[in-house]
């Protein structure tokens, strides 16, 4: 199987920086906190590639992304002009080889000028989705979502999602814990979910002195207790009404939706860090029962509980990231 730690990002003459920047900050060196096995990240391009102000002198060549088990493409300054024949080859190489290919924002062009994305849906930035989907009308070009995990083909949408989609990788990889380690020492939301608008705001806000900054941590630390609506708003001392204009506000979500999904994120990090039954989980998320927690992780998720559990410990055990 493909080792999915060894990651490539395929660079040309005029990326941008942002993208670029994001992809080494979260597949580079492992920040505090992570232990165990890492990424093994390398720049893979021409012998210079000017991006922006600076000139890079790449660790390799294209030939190097057939080699690696995930290949991430940048974004592209100009989406003018096709994407160079050399790095769609290389890319569509990488692919047939068995690597799982993400893009970030503009860089979705590259994918589709390789044909990855034909008969797929796919995201890049929302000023660009209408040009990606009349130059390649066989692509499902979905505008109103930050990423799509797509198996192993992956794109997102511009600058803020192109971390979401790494964070997504690194969770997919290492799971939640690890991804959240990450995301604390980059100071950004741990998790924010594919299927999310491009335009709203981010669920775990960055700011602390908002309406919610007192309450949201207050649920976090009560997870297990079947809390209401009503229970939040009486601590937020303000109406159900209000408050659920200011959750819109903050998290783009509902304060039931919200809650839901904090549990769900709960339940994924005890399926994967310990022996605790589904029902055990249930009690320790406020699901109440298995039966329902089975029924919302499976819809949230895709798969139920136990085959969360046992895919995860597969992926991550001996053969980790093999």
């Amino acid at each position: 199987m493909t080792d999915l730690s060894t990651v490539a990002l395929a660079v040309t003459e005029g990326m941008r920086q942002f993208e670029l920047s994001v992809a080494y900050e979260v597949f580079g060196p492992p920040p505090s906190g992570v232990t165990g096995p890492w990424y093994d990240i390398a720049l893979c391009g021409p012998s210079t590639v000017r991006i922006g102000r600076f000139r890079l002198e790449p660790d390799g060549g294209y030939d190097r992304l057939a080699r690696a088990g995930t290949v991430i493409v940048p974004a592209l300054a100009e989406t003018d002009e096709a994407p160079p024949a050399e790095l769609v080859d290389a890319v569509r190489a990488a692919h047939e080889a068995g690597a799982r290919v993400a893009s970030l924002c503009t860089g979705a062009f590259v994918l589709a000028a390789a044909g990855l994305l034909d008969g797929r849906r796919a995201t890049t930035h929302w000023a660009h989705t209408e040009e990606l989907a009349a130059r390649h009308p066989r692509v499902e070009v979905d505008p109103d979502v930050l990423y799509v995990d797509d198996g192993r083909v992956l794109t997102s949408a511009g600058k803020a999602a192109a971390m979401d989609l790494c964070l997504h990788l690194v969770r997919l990889d290492h799971g939640s814990a690890v991804a959240n380690t990450v995301a604390r020492s980059l100071v950004v939301p741990p998790h924010r979910a594919g299927g999310q608008a491009q335009f709203v705001t981010t669920p775990v806000p960055a700011r602390d002195d908002h309406p919610l900054g007192d309450l949201l941590p207050w649920v976090m630390e009560r997870l297990d207790r079947p809390l209401t609506v009503d229970d939040l708003a009486r601590r937020a001392r303000m109406s159900s009404r209000n408050l659920g204009r200011h959750f819109r506000s903050v998290t783009g979500t509902t304060p039931l939706q919200w809650l839901l999904t904090q549990r769900i994120r709960h339940a994924q990090e005890l399926l994967e860090s310990t022996d605790e039954s589904v029902e055990g989980i249930a009690a320790a998320t406020g699901m109440g029962t298995a039966t329902t927690l089975r029924r919302h992780f499976n819809r949230t998720v895709g798969v139920p509980p136990d085959t969360y559990r046992r895919t995860f410990r597969a992926r991550t055990g001996a053969d980790r990231l093999l």
